[in-house]
């Protein structure tokens, strides 16, 4: 392992003191003088699946009032491919009832988050989450987290495979430590004096410098946002059978506004795996992230740093040492989309409903019955459900004669069609943004809703009505909803303010362009008016909004995350 002769941050102090991540969690659980657990604790708590936040609403008035905030948890679960059962989909509604907010939310990487949990239920919830036979060890934390595959396997052989895939990788992965056992599941307590790797075979005593995500699509569907991820693989298919995956390194949305150290940047194809190789590539490239990542400076300690910093050539010769073989040359592949297939598709002699859920947000409102209508379904559903990269769920595998009381169901909570229908609508995401999140200097799924409907009735104006354009908003530059891959991004900058980015590929392949920046709505309705009606009046045959912006001069094409900094417009009409 290198070492590192700079000052190591204040989170590596946190792991190695933290006895395998026991640190004094289990005792702040019991503390009754405060809703919170210590600074330390807090940052341990992320490895368990949970962060500690507070209602940013009442935040004001209750240090007005001399109140501590109004502390609360978020708890995700690790489930790789997002595939749960009805009996277990069941348990996370009643789970999100009785301890959280009432809502459930599907995550941008395939997943369930409870919001709202206090720290009193805390231990509870997580003890009934893993008796619904699911886990929220390392789904978020310095580790790798929940491994993303493109969903719905039953499909094709190719889909199940993937998906097996995805399964091994996930376990293989997980940390070792019996920590989570002894805080969460009354588990017996391990004393580990012990120092090196006993415990963490793969992750050592101080974990990653950062977190690591893993991602498999199968083209020519880029559901998962291949581009996006620290490790993708990207399944290759000749003749209906998986001969492997081309392995692509490097990616990653994050940055900090202001430091141009940081970007977001997009994986690159580094060769060809087969497919009984895939768990080795996996865990040889986080052992390269483990022992070079940067671990003084957190800013700049994901895996495209340090790929970047050093070289790919560097980065695929001491991929090859670890591995003890050459990774084959990268096979052919295409993608066309990144986006959901919504409504009812045949694969397997069975049935698949896939349904919008806007910004993964599944509740009851005034327009639709998402939490309700789910829960309905759950109880008569035989198959299963899948959770999408893009926060929607896919009811998969239902028999032909499930098939009938499903529609009803869906008819009777306005599941589908509506002001969800719009290929604008299905093709935007956003992250969770204000009241809870900590690091949101924006709103982002609450405001979300009203900016696309403005925008949505601007497109029917200059007429491009039925036309698919991927919208992502995020409250902060962490770019939880990817938005630095779409076509129109939104970023965060301060309340009501957003940058504005154009120019991503549709199918996920490139990184947009800032084109305004800090603007609020009325500029930006401004900004788009324009563009939109030359848009509609001079693309050309199949030509899409992120390649016409381009194109015409509004943005420079962003080749790499190296040049997303660069010069910020050509063009501002």
């Amino acid at each position: 392992m290198e070492q590192n002769k700079t000052k190591l941050s204040d989170n590596e102090r946190i792991k190695r003191e933290s006895n395998y991540l026991r640190g004094t969690i289990a005792e702040g659980l019991k503390d009754p003088i405060t809703g919170a657990i210590s600074p330390d604790d807090n940052q341990l708590l992320k490895f368990h699946g949970s962060y500690q936040q507070d209602d940013r609403d009442v935040r004001d008035e209750r240090r007005r009032k001399k109140l501590e905030p109004d502390y609360q948890f978020m708890i995700r679960v690790r489930m790789p491919g997002g595939l749960a059962t009805p009996k277990q989909w069941l348990e996370m509604d009643r789970l999100a009832t009785t301890y959280a907010n009432g809502t459930l939310k599907l995550t941008t990487r395939q997943t369930f988050q409870l919001h709202g949990v206090l720290k009193w239920n805390l231990k509870q919830t997580m003890k009934e989450i893993n008796e619904a036979l699911f886990t929220t060890l390392a789904a978020c934390g310095d580790v790798n987290r929940n491994v993303m595959c493109t969903p719905n396997p039953n499909l094709s052989d190719v889909h199940y495979e993937v998906y097996e895939a995805a399964k091994k990788i996930s376990d293989h992965l997980l940390p070792q430590t019996p920590a989570y056992h002894e805080i969460w599941l009354d588990g017996e307590k391990v004393i580990d004096t012990s120092v090196g790797q006993e415990i963490e075979p793969i992750y050592g005593p101080t974990y990653l410098p950062r977190k690591f995500k893993i991602g498999i699509a199968v083209p020519p569907s880029n559901d998962v946002d291949i581009y996006s991820q620290d490790l993708g693989f990207i399944a290759i298919e000749e003749d209906g059978e998986l001969k492997g995956f081309n392995v692509a390194v490097g990616g990653g949305m994050g940055m900090t506004h202001g430091d141009y150290r940081t970007y977001p940047q997009i994986a690159r194809v580094i060769g060809f795996c087969p497919t009984d190789k895939v768990v080795d590539v996996a865990e040889k490239i986080v052992l390269v992230q483990r022992d070079y990542g940067n671990r003084s400076n957190r800013k700049n300690a994901r895996l495209k740093y340090t790929i970047d910093s050093r070289g790919i050539e560097w980065f695929k010769t001491e991929l090859q040492n670890r591995l003890g073989w050459e990774l084959e040359e990268a096979r052919p592949f295409h993608f066309t989309h990144t986006g959901d297939q919504f409504g009812w598709v045949k694969g397997n002699k069975k049935w698949h409903l896939t349904l919008f859920i806007p910004s993964g947000r599944v509740k009851d409102d005034e327009e639709t019955q998402f939490l309700t209508g789910l829960r309905e379904i759950a109880k008569i559903h035989t198959g299963e459900f899948r959770l999408t990269p893009n926060q929607n769920v896919i009811i998969a595998n239902i028999t032909a004669k499930k098939k009938k009381e499903i529609e009803k169901l869906v008819e009777q909570y306005h599941l589908a069609g509506g002001t969800y229908a719009s290929p604008l609508w299905q093709n935007s995401m956003s992250c969770v943004g204000f009241p809870t999140c900590g690091l949101a200097m924006a709103e982002s799924e609450r405001y979300f809703p009203t900016l696309l409907k403005k925008i949505e009735a601007i497109t029917k104006e200059v007429g491009l009505k039925q036309n698919e354009i991927v919208i992502r908003m995020s409250g902060c530059p962490n770019g939880c909803s990817r938005p630095a891959l779409a076509e129109i991004g939104f970023i965060g900058k301060a309340p009501g303010k957003y940058n504005l980015y154009l120019g991503g590929g549709f199918a996920g392949n490139r990184l947009n362009k800032l084109y305004k920046e800090n603007i609020g709505e009325k500029e930006i309705l401004e900004a788009l008016y324009p563009i939109f009606q030359h848009y509609a009046k001079e693309r050309k045959e199949g030509e899409r909004f992120g390649d016409f912006v381009i194109r015409t001069g509004y943005v420079e094409e962003v080749h790499s995350g190296l040049d997303f900094h660069g010069s910020k417009t050509v063009k501002n009409i």
